[in-house]
């Protein structure tokens, strides 16, 4: 497929395909730095079933540093942040190096629609009813074909398309790791039988199978997951029938379970992009990466993803960007993705019935009293222990830094335009000629225990120290050359 004379021009600087969490979340990131982007997704309708997903604490963080986190807590729950590993019980430990340690239960729709409007409140447009057919790169840009025939032209295409997705099968990049082997039913039903004899029930059950759950959510209501005996093709949704046959399988009884609100079935499978980027097209969320729902990491690790993307594409596209920036997406977080995927595997060996898992399940539970077990599995699932291969230096570098008092307040409070910070306690240093790219706050207050701080447009911490020549290197690193 070649382009037309016609689509010479570029009509876009970024191409997105699919506009679920990660694409509406990239697509905004770029708009902040004033990038022509357009959203393609095939879906004619947002989904209508209400599945509820929980934003982990690091998730949390970042929409508070987009000023996006009041909008959105509008529409959630706080939970504790605790009993997340393999859904073992234990209290989130005390102290979490966080200013929002907890977990937010919000509807998937409600999630999509917010992340989709803050994009378009930005700039980006969206094109519903759209799907990426094929597309055909160059030095300048990709041709993007859609179903209808409709070409398209850009600077970048990212696929944001699913674990299914056509980018990245076009693209040809290989998606090694393991099919499902079992297969899990996930539903919100109402239930016939009083709670009481629910959780006694399930108690009982929970002794050999911790898959298993109804977990009630006020007015009837059930959050019902059960394990089914083989795998069938995910393409088709389950029936309530399917449901019944299920639990009287599991429990031995359906407990009347009708009036569904929303039904569907996941598997295990666990798959891992070889690579993030094959020249002007990159892929993010589940596109390059999927794995079982156990610990509730999914949409975060994808929302994470754009996070860490957008800036860097951003800096491509306005002519900035240090010559290695955009290979850092992937050299920063691939390494975070498998990281993911063998934490989920270990968890789902975890929920086996057998006796060998059943006793590493019983000897972690154990472990899990000691507070530093808590709190690294805690940390690992939040993700607030990422940290970057910045290099030799402190702790601190590579990791992204809470959201600490300063004296306009918060410092999340000063990110929300996706620019890095220079927080100087000082008052000597300057971003000099990066101060289009870069804020400068001089807060002899700020609650640090370094002199200087370096953040990236991400939170991520890129350098640390007083000195203003290193400083300048850390600067030319990350955001290219200085403007005059």
């Amino acid at each position: 497929m070649h382009s037309s004379p016609q689509f010479t021009p570029l009509m876009f600087d970024v191409i997105i395909a699919g506009c679920g969490p990660t694409g509406a979340m990239l697509a905004a990131e770029l708009r902040l730095h004033d990038v022509r982007v357009l959203v393609l997704e095939k879906e004619t309708e947002p989904v209508s079933f209400v599945r509820i997903v929980g934003l982990h604490i690091r998730s949390i963080e970042l929409m508070a540093m987009r000023g996006l986190l009041d909008r959105i807590l509008e529409h959630g729950r706080k939970r504790p942040a605790g009993g997340f590993f393999a859904a073992i019980a234990k209290p989130a430990p005390e102290g979490l190096d966080s200013a929002h340690a907890y977990l937010l239960g919000i509807p998937q729709p409600v999630i999509v629609h917010l992340l989709e409007e803050h994009a378009i409140e930005l700039g980006a447009q969206v094109r519903r009813g759209c799907a990426v057919a094929d597309f055909e790169q160059d030095d300048e840009g990709v041709t993007i074909e859609l179903a209808d025939g409709e070409q398209l032209r850009s600077r970048y295409l990212v696929g944001c398309d699913g674990g299914r997705s056509t980018v990245r099968k076009l693209l040809g990049v290989g998606f090694p790791g393991e099919p499902s082997r079992t297969e899990t039913l996930m539903g919100e039903m109402e239930a016939g039988v009083a709670q009481e004899e629910i959780a006694a029930k399930v108690a009982e059950i929970h002794e050999t199978n911790k898959v298993f759950s109804l977990r009630p959510f006020g007015e009837g209501v059930y959050r019902v997951v059960v394990p089914v005996a083989g795998v069938s093709d995910r393409a088709e949704p389950p029936t309530l029938e399917d449901f019944k046959q299920q639990l009287r399988a599991v429990a031995g009884t359906d407990f009347g379970v009708h009036s569904p609100r929303w039904l569907s079935r996941f598997g295990d499978a666990t798959r891992l992009a070889e690579r993030y980027r094959v020249g002007r097209v990159l892929l993010a969320g589940d596109a390059a990466h999927i794995h079982p729902p156990t610990g509730g990491q999914g949409l975060n690790l994808g929302v994470q993803d754009a996070f860490n993307l957008g800036w860097k594409l951003a800096a491509q596209i306005r002519g900035w960007a240090p010559e290695t920036l955009l290979d850092t997406y992937q050299a920063e977080r691939h390494p975070v993705a498998e990281d993911v995927l063998d934490n989920t595997r270990a968890q789902m060996e975890l929920h086996s019935t057998e006796p060998g898992p059943q006793a590493v399940r019983r000897l972690l539970t154990e472990l899990m009293d000691f507070d530093e077990v808590n709190r690294y599995l805690i940390e690992k699932i939040t993700a607030i222990d990422v940290r970057y291969d910045f290099g030799e230096g402190p702790d601190l570098l590579g990791r992204r830094l809470r959201d600490i008092d300063v004296e306009q307040g918060h410092l999340y409070g000063l990110l929300h335009r996706g620019r890095g910070l220079l927080l100087d306690r000082t008052e000597r240093l300057t971003v000099g000629g990066w101060s289009d790219r870069v804020d400068y706050l001089a807060d002899p207050t700020a609650v640090l225990d370094v002199p200087c701080i370096l953040l990236r447009p991400d939170g991520h911490v890129a350098w640390l120290g007083d000195d203003q020549q290193d400083l300048d290197d850390h600067l030319s690193r990350w955001f290219g050359k200085p403007a005059n």
